[in-house]
């Protein structure tokens, strides 16, 4: 079998079908219909004379020789992303390119004023599309392409994804400013009488701050349960409901607001917030500038 006999496009299908399990999904990642991806899985099929991929309830599960040369196919094919990738210029200052980056809403408040700041100085025909893609899926979006970034907080690790620590900041509640419960200090017994919004992706299930008031047997009132960060300021300005949140966003909701945020009368872990690429844009001189401008913004 010669190399030049093979479509090594079959190559790019064949990582999309195991790092999906199904045709169709793998099918939308690389952009090619169902009937287009079972004919390259056919002719792959052919090329190693076994079937690769057996259909299950789970899935297309993956056999022997599959997960055999899983590893060597996806090496092969990220060193010929990089190969094109470090040969691509990019220039900022004439760059029409658009980013696409997930983060959550939180993120994007902390992240996007400084971050356009500096696009608008250097790359001023460079955008970008912001969405919150599902943790689950996170990964299979940065090795296909459709995600160029993700900051998230610490995720599992995964091999083909490079991560770096942005930023760790520690929490703190806002209040109203004329909150008749609160004065220049928290204690614990006055937090915990307070009405607390709390945020989470989550239907139910407990966040860093109620997971350390377990562990110290206290438990605080959670009168509103809510997934979205920028639904909170008005709801805290005009209430005397109180808000635990990184203080990095205190900083931006108590700006020219009724607001205000003490110090917790108790010690929370820090939010942390990693930032994370795919290893197949690792070189790529687009995703290092961009790189660059966010962590850049929280390490001077």
């Amino acid at each position: 079998m010669k190399l030049s006999d093979i479509d090594l496009n079959l190559f790019v299908v064949f990582d999309a079908i195991y790092t999906e399990g199904n045709l169709t999904r793998a099918g939308e990642i690389i952009g090619i219909t169902q009937p287009a991806v079972s004919n390259s899985l056919s002719r792959l099929r052919n090329l190693f004379d076994d079937p690769l991929f057996v259909r299950t309830a789970e899935g297309m599960v993956p056999t022997p020789v599959a997960q055999n040369i899983i590893g060597s196919v996806r090496q092969a094919l990220g060193l010929i992303r990089c190969s094109v990738q470090e040969s691509e210029s990019f220039d900022a200052k004439v760059s029409d390119k658009r980013f696409r980056v997930s983060m959550t809403d939180l993120n994007q408040a902390i992240v996007l004023p400084n971050l356009f700041n500096q696009i608008k100085e250097m790359a001023p025909a460079v955008s970008v599309d912001c969405y919150q893609v599902h943790r689950r899926d996170m990964n299979i979006e940065l090795a296909s392409g459709n995600l160029d970034l993700a900051i998230d907080i610490p995720l599992t690790p995964d091999p083909q994804i490079k991560q770096t620590s942005l930023f760790s900041h520690p929490y703190v509640c806002v209040i109203n400013q004329d909150n008749e419960f609160v004065g220049d200090k928290l204690d614990v017994e006055t937090y915990l009488k307070l009405q607390h919004i709390h945020i989470s992706t989550r239907r139910g299930g407990l966040g860093h701050v109620d997971l350390t008031l377990g562990k110290m047997g206290k438990k605080r009132n959670i009168v509103l349960r809510t997934q979205h960060y920028l639904s909170t300021p008005t709801l805290v300005a005009n209430t005397n409901f109180a808000l635990t949140v990184p203080k990095s966003f205190a900083e931006f909701l108590v700006a020219g607001t009724s607001t205000r945020y003490l110090v917790l009368p108790f010690e929370v872990p820090n939010l942390e917030s990693f930032l994370y690429w795919h290893e197949s844009t690792d070189r790529d001189q687009a995703n290092i500038w961009m790189r660059k401008l966010i962590i850049d913004g929280y390490r001077n």
